[in-house]
């Protein structure tokens, strides 16, 4: 056949009642159509089936015997020429669908494909429709442009993501509001730390949380939880009376819950150690084994809120927070689950770990006082400051979400998750693992660099892990248009919350979006030399409006990189 279509010479005239079933009859320049069937329709006239030469619909003709007609010379199978059933253009959409577009009567096989993201279809060439153009195109000549809409049976197209809820405990505050005040106040959470057990260390400068979680307990509830399952239970319940769920709405079997931490209760061993060696094992809690395992915070979410969907932990270094909750849209997006409490907790401000990340150098030893310690991006900055803290997020089916009349802050729109594969401590100085991060996130969004207002940085005042992200995000957005797009960097006043950075710098996303407005960067004087970006220092600016997609960046060791993608709800 392709030999045929090739060589438009290789034609003969005849009349209609000369076809046969196989004939390709010319009927315009470019259109081919093969002759399925001839049947007798009267003394003067045939009925043709007809299809077109690369697949299609069927369709009858009524020609004159004695109509001259031009075919090619030389007949194909018709049995070899699909057979395909045009998708209606009444059909209704969603994120997720794929439509390939044949055009059927060219000379050679000639086909589109769009796929469906954020309520937009894309072409593999760049080309964009929205769903009325997608309609005009399935509307036109089934015969000759055949559109077929590519959605396994059965399967169920994916589901939007919504934010509900939001709840913190961080260095400066004990709920999500008085976080986003402190950030938006340029605020420090960092201070020195007193206490004999820091005394001979050679960094004490940390940033605790500004409530005692245990404190916030009854007594016999806080016994049977570490310190870092503290924050988190009481964190997961600010953000599930903040969605409005304490009230119900919530299937327990269709709910999930999704941490993500590094060492979970991991301190406990040195304490538990330290009473064994100087009591004895009688004195040895029973509440040590299931305090120990890191899979305790998202256990007792679970039994807190009578989640019975599922509960699941990630463990992704500092990136964990963030990875669970991309985990999370992943479960609603495809049907698993309708509601999941995600982000991530951690409380390791102890003596045997600072004293760790200390002989890394990979603390701050805040020489110009605690509150200056961590200065992201900025040309002197010296290392991290080590915080504590959780954040969590109410992420829900968006249907399930308006049905019970929820609140919406914005859409968790996706996500993507990648590995350095470069070494266990130091980042690819190029950047490499987290550009392929930000790009599966966008992708995942539906979205494209130009859509981006914000970027939530990682940026923990490392010399190579800040240098590392913003050679990222300048590959990804391009050298200029990276310079226009305001990067806050919390950390600087939060500190590195460790596995809960993710979870409480996306509630600050989230936030971000909801009330238009970036917060400042506390720490960054002087930005590093080459940095590229638009820093946001000294008061808080508006955001533009543009495509209304902002990232939240979390990057650990061993190249553990994870970013999710948020879209600001239409107004």
């Amino acid at each position: 056949m392709n030999d045929l279509v090739q060589r438009p010479d290789s034609v003969h005239p005849c009349t209609v009642g000369e076809l046969v079933p196989g004939d390709v009859l010319l009927t315009g320049p470019g259109h081919r159509f093969a002759v399925i069937d001839s049947a007798p329709g009267d003394e003067e006239n045939v009925q043709l089936t007809l299809r077109a030469l690369h697949g299609g619909p069927d369709f009858p003709s009524w020609r004159r015997r004695c109509e001259p007609v031009l075919v090619l010379m030389r007949r194909v199978d018709p049995a070899g020429i699909p057979l395909i059933h045009p998708t209606p253009p009444g059909t209704d959409f969603a994120d997720g669908d794929l439509v390939s577009v044949l055009y059927a009567t060219r000379d050679t096989p000639d086909s589109e494909r769009y796929e469906r993201r954020a309520g937009v279809w894309r072409g593999a060439d760049g080309r964009v429709l929205d769903d009325a153009g997608m309609r005009r195109l399935m509307a036109g000549d089934p015969r000759t442009v055949v559109c077929r809409l590519e959605r396994p049976v059965g399967a169920r197209p994916r589901r939007r993501v919504v934010v509900t809820g939001v709840g913190a405990i961080s260095p400066l505050g004990g709920d999500a509001a008085s976080t986003w005040a402190g950030l938006l106040a340029g605020a420090s959470g960092a201070r020195k730390l007193g206490g004999e057990e820091f005394r001979d260390l050679p960094v004490k400068v940390a940033a605790p949380a500004a409530v005692e979680p245990g404190e916030q307990l009854p007594r016999a509830q806080a016994r049977t939880m570490n310190r870092s399952t503290q924050f988190a239970v009481l964190t997961a319940r600010q953000a599930w009376a903040d969605a409005g769920l304490d009230a119900g709405g919530a299937e327990a079997g269709r709910t999930g819950v999704s941490v993500g931490t590094i060492i979970g209760g991991a301190p406990l061993m040195v304490t538990g150690d330290r009473t064994l060696q100087d009591k004895g094992a009688r004195y040895v809690s029973p509440h040590t084994a299931p305090m120990l395992v890191p899979s305790a915070s998202a256990a007792h979410i679970a039994i807190d809120l009578g989640a019975r969907g599922e509960a699941r932990t990630v463990v992704s270094a500092c990136a964990s927070g963030t990875e669970a909750i991309g985990q999370a849209i992943d479960r609603i997006r495809d049907g698993h689950v309708d509601v999941v409490v995600a982000g991530g907790t951690e409380a390791v401000i102890t003596p045997v770990i600072m004293a760790g990340f200390a002989s890394m150098r990979a603390l701050s030893p805040g020489a110009d006082g605690p509150e200056n310690a961590s200065r992201p991006f900025d040309r002197d900055r010296d290392g991290f400051v080590l915080g504590e803290g959780a954040g969590f997020l109410v992420l829900e089916d968006e249907e399930h979400a308006l049905a019970r009349g929820a609140r919406i802050y914005c859409e968790a729109a996706g996500w993507g998750v990648s590995s350095d594969a470069h070494h266990m401590t130091a980042p690819d100085p190029a950047g490499t693992g987290i550009t392929e991060a930000l790009r599966k996130a966008l992708d995942s969004a539906g979205a494209e660099p130009g859509d981006v207002i914000h970027v939530n940085a990682h940026a923990t005042a490392t010399p190579a892990g800040d240098l590392a992200e913003a050679a990222a995000l300048r590959t990804v957005f391009g050298e200029e248009a990276a310079g226009t797009i305001p990067v806050t960097a919390p950390k600087g006043a939060l500190g590195h919350l460790q596995g809960a950075a993710g979870g409480v710098e996306a509630v600050a996303t989230v936030l971000a979006l909801h009330h238009g407005v970036v917060p400042p960067t506390v720490g960054l004087r002087e930005p590093a030399e080459g940095l590229g970006l638009d820093v946001v220092t000294g008061a808080p600016r508006a955001l533009g409006e543009g495509g209304g997609v902002a990232l939240s960046n979390s990057f650990g060791f061993g190249g553990h990189n994870a970013v999710v993608a948020f879209r600001r709800e239409a107004a």
